[in-house]
């Protein structure tokens, strides 16, 4: 049987880890911290690729489309081996603008979205607020988007956690650096423990920079720090995700609006600040007016692994051929967590891939 390590138990890791455990693969996860402990439990959960990805279309919108198309039969499998409940709501989107100019560019946004055969349409301002009564009425009109969904993300890093404790996988969490020493086979250590595998998959997010030098290989993964806030109304205020060019809105099913983010360069410090929160606050009445006089009840903070490109890193070492490099999804993780682990193990299998990778291939930079 073949043994495989991942290095990263974020979504993706944990991701890799499930779809390589139902094809009678012995696999370990190795986890700094805590599993799903940054970006993944962080997110707002949305699974939008139209409403994010509106300059043209590219390799990297096909890839989060792919993926935004197998998120049903995913997210049923994922709640099936756990046994663990999450919200999945294909709630539709409404991608909003404020301006009488900007109408025009959606026009030119859903000729090309359009392509795709998803039953996408302009509304108007008056069709906008039918839909959504609460929304302000300085909104001039929107895409709506009825086939893009979001999921709650807490919930579901720990189905994934238990799917892949249901399937056998080893996961082992608070263990601190991992050093990657190759050989007939690739041992993995640190200060108190050791493993020994097949191929080793580098999925760290934000921490994937320092094993790329360690391996010697340039990988342009840099930590973006996303703040959100999230609010409980009185009464249900939005029943889509409301997205604009500033910000974004999603209604959860316990009553709650995850209301994101603001984004700026930290290092890798994780606190909320006055101003990143702040920022949400004023834009978020110019989304839903009633927000001004609510107080957010929750405020948190993740890093984003973003890279040089915008592109994920996805493949394997040429001279590191037992090591596969899987990080640097930045804001899309969550939605490409279904085709990132379906194109992972096909390759970590040596089976026909079935999405091309040369775009995101890891050493694009080196």
């Amino acid at each position: 049987m073949q043994k495989v390590v991942i290095v990263g138990g974020g979504i993706i890791g944990l991701s890799i880890a499930l779809r390589l455990a139902t094809r009678d693969v012995q696999v370990t996860i190795l986890e700094k911290n805590k599993c799903g402990g940054q970006a993944s439990g962080a997110a707002a959960g949305m699974l939008a690729p139209f409403s994010e990805i509106g300059e043209d279309q590219d390799v990297f919108f096909d890839f989060s489309l792919a993926s935004l198309r197998m998120y049903p039969e995913w997210q049923a499998f994922v709640r099936e081996t756990s046994g663990v409940e999450f919200e999945f709501s294909s709630s539709g989107t409404l991608h909003c603008v404020y301006h009488e100019a900007d109408l025009l560019p959606l026009s030119s946004r859903i000729s090309w979205q359009s392509e795709y055969n998803e039953d996408m349409r302009i509304l108007s301002q008056e069709q906008v607020l039918e839909r959504e009564p609460h929304l302000s009425k300085d909104i001039k009109g929107a895409i709506y988007y009825p086939n893009e969904a979001h999921i709650y993300a807490p919930d579901f890093v720990k189905a994934l956690i238990a799917a892949c404790r249901n399937l056998n996988v080893e996961i082992y969490e608070q263990i601190g650096e991992v050093e990657i020493v190759e050989g007939s086979t690739v041992r993995l250590k640190t200060d108190t423990m050791e493993w020994e595998a097949d191929q080793v998959v580098i999925a760290t997010g934000a921490w994937a920079m320092k094993q790329g030098e360690a391996l010697g290989l340039q990988l342009p993964v840099y930590p973006i720090r996303g703040q959100i806030c999230a609010y409980l109304p009185e009464k249900p205020l939005v029943s889509h995700i409301i997205y604009t060019s500033q910000g974004y809105l999603v209604p959860k099913a316990n009553g709650t609006i995850v209301n994101g983010a603001s984004e700026d360069i930290a290092g890798f410090e994780t606190t909320v600040t006055a101003k990143g929160i702040d920022r949400l606050k004023r834009w978020n009445k110019k989304m839903v007016p009633a927000l001004e006089e609510i107080t957010p009840f929750h405020e948190w903070a993740g890093l984003r692994p973003a890279t040089q490109d915008g592109f994920p890193f996805i493949g394997r070492l040429t001279n590191h051929p037992s090591v596969y490099i899987a990080c640097g999804h930045y804001r899309n993780g969550i939605l490409l967590s279904a085709i990132t682990a379906k194109v992972v193990a096909e390759d970590l299998l040596g089976e026909v891939v079935s999405f091309p990778l040369q775009a995101f291939h890891p050493e694009r930079f080196s």
